[in-house]
């Protein structure tokens, strides 16, 4: 059966790759958006499609515009949020707004009228925590306030909270899905995001900007994975009331990632450590290592990625190389 779908935050990066698939399979959809950091040119191919409407609206601003379109849809995938260190750490008061209030505006008309709704949370929230692989049981270690760093995690960690506020209260069919760095065309360096920066540094032959001592670890999953493990939740009803990593174990240093990026683009870059009191503010605050389980949601789903990391640096040098400087 053909749905209604309600994505918020659909012109952005993983937004707007889920609407072409969507639209794909004959759904109809709704995106929600304010370009603040999404991009109408990522929904070029899906404009086409007269079973997409388009509203310019800032969740966390126009709740009566949200609750409209709540109603009027048969699913709701909530990927609007704050995006990138960058805009994080500069924008703290922004980041906790539109992140919690966004959410409440989306969570208020999704229990009222019962709608199946999927929420995206973030990796972030497991916080400072060593452990080598991070699963959704386990407990959450947080950074102090006087880093604004962990506004952003802070803020996405009470959405959770809401979500599953109203699965227990009033039976709101809803599912929580952790993002860990997914990465792919049409994401955009300018908030912080590492890979499309080191990328179009390497092909222009400028400083690979390392921050930190590029010993933290990170896995990177391929944006159409990403949006394949999305789509197979939102289809499961038994992942309703649950919480769900996304994201590849392909584990690489950030030092060895500069390294693998510009041997394979055959660059002359060199590679430039930036300490993180430069690169951000004084006393910033990392992730030292993240990794997830992905157990629950291959039991449930059967879900596995099938990029690589070189084919996911390729697919983004492919964008990258077609696509005017940001």
């Amino acid at each position: 059966m053909k749905k209604k779908f309600l994505v918020t935050g659909g012109a952005g990066f993983i937004g707007s790759h889920l609407v072409d698939s969507l639209l794909a399979d004959g759904n109809s959809v709704m995106v929600i958006d304010d370009f603040s950091t999404g991009r109408l040119e990522n929904l070029d191919a899906a404009k086409k499609n007269t079973r997409l409407q388009i509203l310019k609206a800032d969740i966390s601003a126009s709740p009566d515009v949200v609750s409209r379109a709540v109603e009027v849809s048969d699913v709701v995938v909530h990927l609007a949020a704050a995006v990138g260190v960058d805009l994080v750490v500069n924008s703290p008061v922004r980041t906790i707004r539109t992140n919690v209030e966004g959410t409440f505006n989306v969570l208020e008309p999704a229990a009222k009228f019962k709608r199946r709704i999927v929420i995206a949370s973030t990796s972030e929230v497991y916080g400072k925590s060593t452990q080598e692989r991070f699963q959704e049981f386990d407990d959450l270690r947080l950074g102090s306030p006087y880093h604004s760093r962990w506004s952003y995690a802070c803020s996405k960690l009470i959405d959770e909270f809401l979500l599953m506020a109203h699965v227990q209260d009033g039976g709101l069919p809803g599912t929580v899905v952790r993002f860990f760095n997914t990465v792919g065309p049409r994401q955009s360096g300018r908030y912080g995001m590492v890979v499309p920066r080191f990328v179009r540094s390497a092909l222009e032959g400028s400083p690979v900007r390392v921050f930190g001592d590029g010993e933290q670890t990170r896995c990177f999953c391929h944006v159409s994975d990403t949006v394949r493990a999305l789509r197979m939740l939102i289809d499961n009803d038994a992942s309703i009331g649950g919480i769900y990593n996304i994201g590849s174990d392909e584990l690489i240093s950030m030092r060895d990632l500069a390294s693998k990026v510009i041997s394979r683009f055959g660059s002359e870059s060199k590679i430039e450590f930036v300490p993180y009191d430069v690169a951000y503010a004084k006393g910033f605050e990392d992730m030292r290592h993240r990794r997830p389980s992905t157990e629950a949601l291959r039991k449930l789903t059967g879900w596995k990625p099938r990029h690589d990391l070189d084919s996911i640096l390729d697919d983004v040098a492919a964008y990258i190389r077609n696509t005017p400087q940001e």
